[in-house]
């Protein structure tokens, strides 16, 4: 299955987990989470839905709509709970590499109820956020903003240090946070 479409089933998920939906709603619930990268359509939402159903993750239930036709209600069943809970524990490497994935997969980290486990998977996150990288090299080293002339692509290596460091922050303050949660 196309790794796209493993996130759009772990934010279907996760979205359930939190409340029944009817397609509609979910739909704009994961628009509102990943649209800005890349909008759900319905012929890529409704069959990731059935996918699910048919692995008995989702139940379905009808009641009327507000006109005429009648709304689909999604729920969770109790095997989409621990699905849910095993994709959270188990990710890619690519879903805690990628920025859109990670955000993804942090929007229903929560639901993983084990703080060693989210700690786990935060550590994973600060170890790449620590690696040397850049958007634009000189022969296989990294560039740092104050080595590129254009201040465009200055602009970018400024805004991707300054979103880093923000992350490595955050990451510490909530690992220290889970850690002390685990010692107790």
């Amino acid at each position: 299955m196309r790794h796209n479409a493993i996130m759009l089933e772990l934010a279907i998920l996760g979205f359930l987990h939190d409340a029944p939906l009817h397609g509609y709603e979910l739909r704009k619930r994961i628009a509102a989470l990943t649209g800005h990268v890349k909008p759900v359509a319905e012929s890529t939402l409704y069959p990731a839905i059935k996918r699910l159903e048919k692995a008995g993750l989702l139940a379905r239930r009808t009641q009327p709509g507000a006109g005429a036709a009648p709304r689909h209600v999604l729920t969770l069943t109790p095997e989409g709970h621990a699905e849910l809970r095993r994709r959270l524990a188990h990710p890619a490497d690519i879903d805690i590499t990628d920025e859109n994935r990670w955000f993804t997969l942090l929007a229903f980290l929560r639901h993983l109820d084990d703080p060693s486990a989210q700690a786990e998977l935060l550590s994973r996150r600060m170890a790449f956020l620590r690696q040397p990288s850049s958007f634009f090299y000189e022969g296989d080293r990294p560039l740092r903003a104050e080595e590129v002339e254009d201040p465009f692509r200055r602009g970018i290596l400024t805004i991707a240090r300054a979103t880093s460091q923000a992350e490595l922050s955050w990451l510490r303050r909530t690992l220290d946070t889970l850690r002390a949660a685990t010692d107790d």
